[in-house]
């Protein structure tokens, strides 16, 4: 379950509120370039600074636009338990195909702190299926390999998001459940790499920008074409990197605003706008791919 392309999208502004219009262009635009799901309110999607009225009210605008034509993981995780039930249960209601849910941050929870948290979550929502996500970068708190291996047997856990870009531990993970859990990668730059090891799919940041050129990737991967997949992960990889130029989603909510004018660069504080010398960091790097992003 969950395998293929999903975007990590953008939550779009407009004078520091959710901008529902941008969000509906943005989210059309994602489904006609083929990708497989969309996942709202991750880390791209700002969720750290979103009230749960504003989670909800994006998850459920997500879901109405895709109609259907693509699976919608929400991203309802938090450092409380009790708080990722209710916008699970909340998600659910609203009709998500799934839900994503972030190791708990800040609070540095046990390796059987985690174990108890996911599978809380899982119990309290039964319904609705959970891709765990692992990023230890932001969050403070790695979830291991061990521990992946026992979540694999709760019931309501299919997929995982590996944001380590660690290939030794993608490989572990992949060897020890790839016959229980889907494994996807949450770092554009080594998700090629990933699926060689067992990977089925990516949480992408990149497709945001170059939706289209991430599912062929993708596809040709998939079809067992690999020196196209080869060539075009190593075409993308400039532009995969440059996207953490600066904390994301800045840079990719810029490049956004200057390549499709469907939504405005806008971010919530703490986060500022893109530096000039990060726009001009990006500008000879999207010309390759054949981008124009102005002065």
């Amino acid at each position: 379950m969950f395998a293929g392309v999903h975007t990590a999208i953008v939550t779009p502004f407009c004078d520091g509120r959710f901008d529902r219009e941008a969000h509906a262009a943005l989210v059309e635009r994602q489904i006609v370039a083929g990708i497989d799901g969309l996942v709202p309110c991750g880390t791209t999607g700002e969720s750290s600074t979103l009230s749960d009225e504003e989670r909800l009210q994006v998850i459920g605008d997500t879901v109405a636009l895709a109609k259907g034509r693509c699976q919608v993981i929400a991203g309802v995780g938090t450092n409380d338990t009790a708080q990722s039930i209710r916008l699970a249960r909340r998600a659910a209601e609203l009709g998500a195909d799934g839900a994503l849910v972030i190791t708990p941050y800040y609070n540095k929870p046990t390796q059987e702190g985690l174990f108890h948290h996911f599978r809380a979550i899982a119990e309290a929502v039964p319904g609705l299926p959970l891709m765990l996500y692992n990023v230890p970068s932001r969050t403070g708190i790695d979830l291991l390999p061990e521990t992946v291996d026992r979540l694999a047997d709760v019931p309501g856990v299919v997929a995982l998001k590996e944001a380590t870009a660690n290939m030794v531990v993608g490989a572990r993970i992949a060897a020890a459940t790839s016959d229980r859990l889907t494994l996807l990668s949450g770092d554009d730059p080594t998700a090629l790499p990933l699926w060689a090891v067992g990977g089925r799919g990516v949480v992408s940041v990149t497709s945001n920008v170059v939706p289209d050129q991430v599912v062929a990737l993708w596809r040709a991967f998939a079809r067992g074409d690999i020196e196209t997949a080869r060539h075009l992960h190593l075409k993308l990889l400039p532009l995969s990197l440059g996207l953490f130029v600066e904390t994301n989603p800045v840079p990719a909510k810029a490049l956004l605003a200057r390549l499709t004018g469907l939504c405005s660069p806008e971010v919530r504080l703490p986060l500022t706008p893109l530096l000039a010398e990060s726009v001009a960091r990006l500008r000879p790097i999207c010309a390759a791919l054949g981008l124009e992003i102005g002065a």
